[in-house]
């Protein structure tokens, strides 16, 4: 069972001076419900989840889940390196409602292969709702081999992979060892038209946390066979997307929302303000686009 097509949002989390804002993160909810979004990811790499309490964790997963109200796929990152900790907010999350589960690589801690496997079919083995492997070598150093992939396809709660290591390559291979209905969705939003051209069904973005629309259109043109329309508008994004990396994500995310008047807050620590140089850069890439930055 597929758990969506098209743009899944990695959708940031909304500080303020007490905490996490609620009422924004509602307001955000509602407004990519509206704007075509086809699943809302919670608690992912945008949403900072490494400085998040496991109550906060718990707290706003019910929250989405609940303001949700099934409109739209919800799907938790409950992952951790901790293997029993994961087990714990994945059930929290399947509690409460999730539709899914995103299960980053245990990081920091590097395990092998085979300890991958292991980790992710004790968690698989005790939970019932569907869940997407997370491959980001770049933030967790280390890289799931396509041949891991495959192995963990297996499992009938293992439904899907975000692809995030920028090899092409290896998103191929995993294409080619994984059964059909295997969905592999790319973490790269300037990798979203190769990797749907290998079978992708999706993407889990970042850009969509400011063009919801436009990222949806771009994964279903290319689904519904206009592959021409699809990539024209992953051209005309990638300059801007390139400029939501160019300081770690998601610091330009998060200041992009606050120039378009969206006012989700800021960073939390260890995570600072964008540098101004870099900011200016992303302005123009916004700019190009003919959003409105209130620049004079």
């Amino acid at each position: 069972m597929t758990l969506f097509r098209g743009s899944g949002v990695a959708l940031i989390t909304p500080f303020d001076s007490n905490g996490i804002n609620y009422e924004k993160l509602e307001e955000l909810i509602y407004w990519h419900i509206e704007r075509k979004t086809d699943a809302i990811i919670i608690c992912g790499t945008t949403g900072e989840t490494p400085t998040m309490t496991k109550d906060e964790k718990k707290k706003i997963i019910k929250f989405t889940v609940d303001k949700v109200k099934g409109r739209i796929p919800v799907i938790a990152g409950t992952g951790s390196n901790n293997t029993k900790e994961t087990v714990d907010l994945s059930k929290h999350a399947q509690k409460v409602g999730a539709d899914g589960l995103l299960l980053v690589t245990p990081y920091y801690n590097k395990t092998t292969q085979r300890g991958l496997i292991q980790h992710y079919r004790f968690i698989a083995d005790r939970v019932d709702i569907p869940i997407v492997l997370y491959n980001v070598p770049g933030r967790t150093g280390l890289n799931m081999l396509p041949e891991t992939v495959a192995e963990l396809a297996k499992h009938p709660n293992i439904q899907g992979l975000k692809e995030a290591s920028g090899d092409i390559s290896q998103v191929a291979e995993i294409g080619r060892l994984c059964p059909e209905d295997f969905d592999i969705y790319s973490g790269n939003d300037d990798q979203i038209v190769p990797i749907l051209s290998l079978g992708g069904k999706g993407v889990i973005s970042v850009v969509a946390n400011i063009l919801p629309e436009e990222t949806h259109n771009l994964v279903i043109s290319y689904l519904d066979g206009e592959v021409i329309k699809s990539r024209d508008l992953q051209l005309s994004l990638n300059g801007l997307i390139n400029s939501l990396f160019i300081e770690t994500n998601p610091i330009p995310i998060k200041e992009a929302m606050n120039i378009l008047g969206m006012e989700v807050g800021e960073v939390r620590l260890p995570l600072v303000k964008m540098e101004t140089i870099n900011r200016n850069i992303l302005i123009d890439n916004l700019e190009e686009l003919g959003l409105s930055t209130g620049r004079e």
